[in-house]
Formats: structure tokens, C-alpha cells, sequence
């Protein structure tokens, strides 16, 4: 609706994601070389945690975009409070590309994905399963499950990378689980972009967009730190709304005062 009116291509703040709106954020761009690390040298797993809205799943489209010509399969769960035999046979389905028999043991579902990663390790590939809202895993038996894949082996190397993403909660859950927690090389966390990284990241947002001019005064950069606390999904959504009303009252760039009144009417709408 607004696109036309401030010279854009597309809508710069939408949830979608694509990996060109990734911005590299100081704690953004060490979770992703950590991450990347783990990936291209084949080890067991790696945690990603950070505040709900903080960036996490389009950091892992990142990544994911970054080593496409090395992994495969990607398989992504996005809710993964399931049994572990349902876990382990849905795996196993998305590993061989068909629909496993639903009546599987946990025994017979272990050996068809063992047997459908070493297919893809001959071929030179490296399966990554990537596990978000991992903070909501608390049955033991899941646990000891996403401990064993990490044990499948071809030549002497893993075979799947076990990546799990979550809110900050998810690491003293790890804490209690010393057997998983033990085979993830590396933990990752997500902080809040600070004033110079938001105002940073509007700027490239606007440009990946189309727009190269600024759009945010300076003082309106620092209202939206303050009120986004520097977490993505607040920036966007302040700023998709930002931009809306702009248009609607044919203003020339956005103040302050326009960003406050917006945090105000969704915080009586939505509260938190």
C-alpha cells in the first residue's frame, strides 16, 4: 500500500525470511560463524538461543543460504513437542522424502534414518536438522532421542548436524541434560541490537527495499531503540506500521512523535 509513496520495491519489514534482509549484527554475525563452523566441519550440534523476536530464524536462513551447496537434506522442525517415536519417524520421512508407516518403533525409525544418512554421506552430503522452539522440549525420551541421531557416523565422521534454536530458556534446560548438552560444540546467543546496530539495521532494511534516503530522523531512531528495546520483531513491526501512517498523513519522513503514538495503540491493543 505505502511502497509507491516512499519509493520502494517491496515492503522492507515484513516477518518473511529472506536472507537479503539479514542484517550483521555484532552477536548476529558470531552465532552465525559459530553455527557455520559446527556445519562445515561435520560436529554434533550447536545451540542458538535469544529472546523471542531477537532474529533467530533468519539467521538460520542465512546460514542456511550460505553452505546450500554443501548440506542436504535441511530438515526444519518448528514444533517439536512430540513423542519421540512420532519425533523419529517424522524425521525419518523427511529424510527419505516418503511417508514412514505411522505404526514405526523407535528401533525401526532409528535405522531408516541412519541408513538415508549414509546414503546422502556418500554422495558427499551433510544432513542438518534444525530444531526451532527448542526451549519447549521437556520430555526426557525426546532428549536421549536427538542424542542418538548425533551418534551416526560414515568414515569416521558425523553425519547430521543438530542444530537447536530457542528462547533463553532453552539453556539451563541443556544445564539438565548433560548428555545432549555435552555434544553441542558451540553456544550461541542472541542480545538486542543496541541504538547504533538498530538504527543500522533500519537503514538496511530501507536499502534492500529500495530506498537509499533516510526515512527516520535521528531523533525517531533513538525513540525506536527505546521503545523496541533493540528486538527485531518490535523494530518491524513499529516501522511497518511507521510507514503506513506516514503515507496515510502524506509526511515526508517519520518523527517520534509517529512512533510513540503507534507503541502507545499497540500496547493498549497488544499488550505485553
Amino acid at each position: 500500500m505505502y511502497t509507491a509513496y516512499w519509493r520502494l520495491k517491496r515492503r522492507p519489514f515484513d516477518s518473511d525470511c529472506d536472507p537479503a534482509f539479514y542484517y550483521p549484527g555484532e552477536s548476529h554475525q558470531a552465532a552465525l560463524l559459530k553455527l557455520r563452523y559446527v556445519v562445515e566441519n561435520r560436529q554434533g550440534g550447536g545451540v542458538l538461543a535469544g529472546p523471542a523476536g531477537s532474529g533467530k530464524t533468519l539467521l538460520l536462513a542465512m546460514l542456511r543460504a550460505m553452505l546450500a551447496e554443501r548440506l542436504g537434506p535441511w530438515v526444519h522442525l518448528v514444533y517439536p513437542q512430540m513423542p519421540s517415536h512420532e519425533l523419529l519417524a517424522w524425521l525419518a520421512g523427511q529424510l527419505t522424502g516418503s511417508s514412514p508407516p505411522t505404526s514405526l518403533s523407535i528401533a525401526q525409525s532409528l535405522g531408516r534414518i541412519e541408513q538415508s544418512l549414509h546414503d546422502h554421506a556418500r554422495q558427499g552430503r551433510h544432513a542438518v536438522l534444525v530444531i526451532d522452539e527448542a526451549h519447549l522440549l521437556d520430555d526426557a525420551d525426546v532428549l536421549e532421542a536427538l542424542r542418538l541421531l548425533m551418534n551416526f557416523q560414515w568414515e569416521g565422521r558425523g553425519c547430521l548436524t543438530l542444530l537447536l534454536a530457542g528462547q533463553v530458556r532453552l539453556l539451563p534446560l541443556l544445564d539438565r541434560t548433560p548428555p545432549l548438552e555435552e555434544r553441542l560444540a558451540v553456544r550461541c546467543l542472541l542480545r538486542p541490537f543496541n541504538e547504533a546496530e538498530t538504527a543500522a539495521y533500519v537503514a538496511h532494511r530501507l536499502r534492500v527495499a529500495g530506498c537509499d534516503r533516510p526515512v527516520f530522523d535521528a531523533e525517531a531512531l533513538g525513540t525506536l531503540h527505546y521503545l523496541s528495546a533493540g528486538i527485531a520483531r518490535r523494530i518491524n513491526r513499529l516501522c511497518d506500521l511507521a510507514l503506513l501512517i506516514g503515507f496515510a498523513e502524506e509526511q515526508g519522513s517519520i518523527s517520534s512523535a509517529h512512533l510513540e503514538a503507534i507503541s502507545q495503540e499497540l500496547a493498549a491493543v497488544v499488550p505485553e
